[in-house]
């Protein structure tokens, strides 16, 4: 019986740290959508020096990418799904959204586009790479 109540509450502290952790909307990606939508347009208009009118194909674009990656995190969260075939998804899904707003940049905005999608890349890769050396105990 007490080996049952100390599981029980080993398991109850998890599920609340679990939970704490995942409010406000807050998680990796950082805020709600709305909140991921406003931020990426932001930061397109700041470095690519967006026309109004660019803004607001920006925002529609990445509401839309906001909404598709939700379903897939949802579908991920329901276990309805290979880690894989996710992956590839959210990759495809990637490429659209560069493919997509690359429509509407000038030909100098494409270039700093590219700039700076290479600049993120390099630092997710240099987060990883530190991660990976945190996790072997270096």
């Amino acid at each position: 019986m007490k080996k049952l109540l100390i599981i029980c509450g080993l398991l109850f502290s998890v599920v609340a740290f679990a939970s704490a952790q995942g409010q406000g909307g807050q998680g990796r990606m950082g805020g709600t959508p709305e909140e991921r939508i406003k931020r990426q347009t932001d930061q397109l208009v700041e470095k690519l020096k967006l026309t109004d009118e660019q803004k607001g194909k920006a925002a529609v674009v990445f509401t839309a990418h906001v909404a598709a990656q939700t379903k897939m995190r949802e579908e991920m969260q329901a276990g309805g799904g290979d880690m894989a075939a996710m992956r590839e998804k959210m990759q495809k899904m990637n490429t659209d959204l560069q493919a997509k707003i690359n429509e509407f940049l000038t030909d100098d905005q494409k270039k700093a586009y590219k700039t700076m999608l290479d600049e993120q890349k390099a630092e997710q890769e240099k987060r990883m790479k530190e991660r990976a050396a945190a996790g072997n105990g270096k």
